[in-house]
């Protein structure tokens, strides 16, 4: 099975797949699929990348990542002993190439276009929770019912974008191999100093054929995407109980000064570090 693309396992003639994940870490892997991904986390939070973005997923959100969308969970397990999420994957064509396009889902246009960028439900989650909860021991029919009702509740409700960036080609499987490994890399070794040559070794290239490979598939700098990474788990350790000072999250999460720090932060968050801390409850 390749990892990027990524194939959905199923049954023979089953339009729908329902899947439950329930393990301590979600599969951790940067990959895509044909599918559309519309899934709750019933219990979990950590890193959620799409494309060329970094979100936050925690308990109760109801996400959906859309076909051949890039993306990688990676779990926070010093917060949460076990992560869940049950997903329903399916595509445009998975119940006929013209089903979706009578009619009768006229208003459906909007979900299948938001589903490009990927999108987060910011109203309505507990009543797709609930919807989503029933699925467990379901028949296949009853599923398929319960998708067209989460599906009338979403494109009803307001939403937020996960990707601000999408390539606009699928990924071969040496090309998905390649953004893996930097993805993989990146997600494991953010907290230490990374250097140009050494990520670019990653993906078996020269430094300046990667710094143009990157940007073309992700429309931002490979560095602006690491502190992108860094200050979002910055904002964890902010946004938590804990004795560290700002001084010591700075440098648990890769920076090597604190005035770096505090630039990046204002630049990507709009706001200190400090007043930050401060606004989520915490001195």
């Amino acid at each position: 099975m390749k990892v990027l693309p990524f194939k959905i396992p199923k049954t023979q003639n089953i339009g729908l797949i329902y899947q439950e994940d329930r393990e301590k870490y979600f599969y951790d892997k940067f990959h895509q699929h044909e599918e559309i991904q519309l899934c709750v986390i019933v219990k979990g939070e950590g890193t959620l990348i799409v494309g060329d973005t970094i979100n936050k997923y925690s308990s109760g959100d109801v996400l959906v990542i859309g076909s051949n969308l890039p993306h990688v969970f990676k779990s926070d397990a010093s917060v949460i002993k076990e992560s869940f999420m049950i997903s329903l994957f399916f595509t445009k064509s998975s119940f006929g190439k013209d089903f979706f396009l009578l009619d009768d889902f006229k208003e459906l246009i909007t979900f299948f276009e938001k589903s490009i960028s990927g999108f987060k439900l910011v109203e309505n989650r507990s009543e797709v929770m609930k919807i989503f909860l029933g699925l467990q021991k379901s028949t296949n029919l009853n599923r398929f019912i319960g998708l067209l009702e989460v599906l009338k509740i979403v494109v009803n409700s307001k939403t937020t974008e996960l990707a601000s960036f999408v390539y606009p080609r699928r990924y071969t499987d040496n090309e998905g191999k390649r953004m893996r490994n930097v993805m993989d890399f990146t997600m494991n070794n953010f907290d230490k100093n990374i250097d140009l040559y050494e990520i670019a070794e990653k993906a078996n290239m020269t430094p300046n054929a990667f710094c143009r490979y990157f940007k073309q598939r992700t429309n931002k700098t490979y560095f602006t995407f690491l502190n992108e990474l860094r200050i979002e788990n910055a904002c964890k350790f902010l946004n938590s109980e804990n004795s560290l000072s700002i001084s010591e999250i700075a440098y648990q999460c890769g920076f090597n000064n604190l005035s770096n720090f505090n630039r990046k932060f204002k630049e990507i968050k709009k706001i200190s570090p400090s007043k930050y801390r401060k606004d989520s409850g915490f001195k």
